[in-house]
This record gives structure tokens, sequence and C-alpha cells, in this order.
């Protein structure tokens, strides 16, 4: 198992990873662990400003469809052009190529509420 030690983490196996006033978020190496084979991303929140918490799009694998949520809050720029023709890259390269979303985060978005990468690998080893 991966834990990068240069994101943030959520409860919800969402990470951020910040680079200057933009943001990279996707879901953890844990998170697509218990997926599986994912088959399709649908995000519909390009250009949206979100709460921290809020839904901005889905992830579906063979058997299920479920909710992704954005760390922080701030407005969803971009999603990742690749995903459409290949959704596996989250299933291969959670951290680099098969990154979600980049994001603006808000002024005042709260990093600290989230994990760092011990304390994320504490919560899904309990």
């Amino acid at each position: 198992m991966n834990y990068p030690t240069n994101v943030k983490y959520t409860k919800e196996h969402e990470w951020i990873r910040q680079e200057g006033d933009i943001a990279y978020v996707g879901i953890t190496d844990y998170a697509q662990q218990q997926l599986g084979d994912i088959v399709f991303v649908d995000i519909q929140t390009e250009g949206e400003t979100l709460a921290a918490g809020d839904t901005f799009g889905t992830i579906e694998v063979v058997k299920t469809i479920s909710d992704l949520f954005i760390p922080v809050s701030g407005e969803v720029l971009e999603q990742n052009p690749d995903l459409a023709d290949q959704p596996e890259l989250v299933n291969q390269d959670p951290y680099g190529k098969g990154w979600l979303i980049k994001m603006r985060p808000a002024a005042d978005a709260d990093f600290d509420c989230l994990l760092d990468a011990e304390a994320y690998k504490a919560l899904i080893n309990e």
C-alpha cells in the first residue's frame, strides 16, 4: 500500500496535493484497491465552487457507483481528460496519472482538518 507524504488525506479516502495555488485531487491507493476495476469516472462539477465535503463526481466499478467528496472548499477547474478513455489509470497510478480533478482551493480552505500519511495509515489499519 502506498502512502505518499506530499499529499493530505480525508477519512472518505480522497487525497489532495497542493502545487502553488492549484491542487490535485484523487482517490487513495487503499480506495482503488477496495473498489476494484474502475470502469468510469463521472465529474459534472467543472467550473463550480464547492464546499469541503460536497460531492464533486462519481466513480463507477463493475458492481457499484461511489460518490467522490472534495477535501477542501474551492473551485473545480478541470477533470483529468485522460480518464475518459483510460479510467483504469486511477487503479494503476492513483497519486499520479490517475488524478481526478484540478481545483483552486478557497482562501480559507482548511487543510489542517485533513490527515497526514501516518494518520491516514492508522485510520485504515484500525
